[in-house]
């Protein structure tokens, strides 16, 4: 079956539509988890708690039809206990394997800050390699494999920031943000007629759909001066005299999947710049590195990115 830019476009609209029957107000956040899967990256969600990023992970993954596993993070948390480990049989008189959560196809890894390195390390061979190694052996994870990880940016004790290299590994940050006044009391409404965490959606893809849809995207057209305007977004940061450390080229390769996938999503099989700026701040924000006098004056990356979106010149795209 060939899968066109319309039926990819018309699927992603109806999991909006679907996934926001439960999590109440939150199109344009889940348009770019869309994004994230379309182009089979990682997504690492940042806010307070109690702001539906673990119900949106399992909504999604419902609405996808893909197995769902969340792993609470815990500073006792051994890698072991995301990757699996060997038990010996009594039975059989050798070991067999237990496999952890980690084989899965969607993976909400909570509060992802407060495991120790060694645990957050297992992790990323996973998210980067797309496979887990046990006792010397190499074991991959079928696709597709989407990690979910939730930090809560006010919790400071307890926790081990997550390394500059494994930021990197996950495509965008992004934000689920406050409800407004109106969609609290739509909140509050359902809970009148049952509990909002009793989730039920109906099955819109399934994971074979999702593979045929991550490999359309690929063909999505991209003009060579969308390109380099990606290219001169990317290396004006490492020039900034704010930046301690500026955007590695696995953001360019990311902000450039990332303008594909918006450009499916509306339909089109080729990018336009506003493709590229709409989808600049989730994928490049959280992969700069202020030095401590910007973060002394209140500066932050979002503001940044914006910034310079705001100095290039726009090519312009016939």
């Amino acid at each position: 079956m060939n899968i066109t830019v319309a039926d990819i476009s018309k699927t992603c609209k109806q999991l909006v539509d679907e996934v926001g029957t439960v999590v109440v107000g939150k199109k344009n956040m889940l348009k770019y988890v869309i994004l994230g899967i379309l182009t089979d990256g990682h997504i690492l969600f940042e806010d307070y708690p109690g702001l539906a990023k673990t119900l949106t992970a399992k909504t999604f993954s419902k609405a996808i039809g893909c197995k769902f596993t969340r792993v609470q993070f815990t500073p006792d948390l051994l890698p072991a206990d995301i990757t699996g480990t060997y038990v010996y049989s009594q039975k059989t008189g050798d070991f067999k394997l237990i496999r952890g959560p980690i084989f899965t196809d969607v993976l909400l890894a909570d509060e992802i800050n407060r495991a120790p390195p060694k645990t957050q390390a297992a992790l990323l061979e996973a998210m980067q390699e797309r496979q887990t190694t046990l006792e010397g052996e190499t074991y991959p994870l079928e696709r597709p494999f989407l990690v979910m990880a939730t930090q809560n940016p006010i919790e400071y004790e307890g926790t081990y920031p997550l390394p500059e290299a494994q930021i990197d590994r996950f495509i965008m940050r992004l934000s689920v943000g406050y409800p407004d006044e109106k969609e609290e009391q739509e909140i509050l409404s359902r809970m009148e007629h049952g509990d909002i965490y009793d989730i039920k959606v109906e099955k819109i893809i399934d994971p074979e759909l999702i593979i045929q849809m991550q490999e359309a995207i690929k063909h999505i057209y991209i003009d060579p001066d969308v390109q380099n305007y990606i290219v001169k977004l990317v290396q004006i940061t490492r020039s900034d005299p704010r930046v301690e450390i500026g955007i590695s080229p696995r953001g360019s390769i990311a902000l450039f999947k990332l303008s594909k996938a918006h450009a499916a999503f509306y339909g089109r099989d080729y990018v336009v710049p506003d493709d590229v700026k709409n989808v600049a701040v989730p994928a490049l924000a959280h992969r700069l590195i202020l030095k401590p006098e910007s973060r002394v004056r209140g500066v932050n990356p979002e503001s940044i990115i914006k910034e310079i979106l705001n100095k290039i010149p726009v090519p312009t795209v016939e």
